[in-house]
């Protein structure tokens, strides 16, 4: 079994409206509790970083998917919404809404399109981070196919 290991330093000087520092590498940002929940909102959040992390692996399988299958793809983008609910002072990341946008060149047919739509749920299940949130956060797809 191979196994990949990653490694993230933060830095937290004070409270908990304090701000801090994070780095995992590639990832060098401040951190803090955004405005939305009465933080200073510098830097990014958790909030920030836990939709981040969903919507790129959700993007990088759907790239790494459509490769494989030879799809002619013009473009491909991604917006994505987190949504936290605030009940009785408990804040709980309830739901990620994935809108990804995705476009095949002009010599495309029927089968292609086809195995997008397959490809575009697929990719959903198929993210390591998908499978790690999993029965605590839900995930809808609201596609756009061109």
């Amino acid at each position: 079994m191979t196994q990949q290991h990653f490694h993230l330093k933060a830095d937290w000087p004070g409270g908990r409206n304090s701000s801090g520092f994070v780095d995992a590498g590639n990832l060098k940002t401040d951190i803090s509790i955004p405005r939305e929940m009465d933080g200073p909102g510098e830097g990014t959040n958790p909030d920030e970083m836990l939709l981040g992390a969903a919507a790129t692996c959700y993007v990088i399988t759907l790239a790494a998917m459509i490769e494989r299958a030879e799809l002619p793809l013009k473009e491909m983008s991604l917006d994505s919404e987190g949504i936290v609910d605030v009940t009785n002072g408990i804040f709980t990341y309830v739901k990620i809404i994935h809108k990804p946008y995705v476009a095949l060149k002009n010599n495309a047919d029927e089968r292609d399109y086809k195995k997008l739509h397959k490809l575009v749920e697929k990719a959903e299940s198929s993210c390591m981070i998908s499978r790690a949130i999993k029965g605590n956060v839900a995930l809808e797809l609201q596609p756009d196919i061109q």
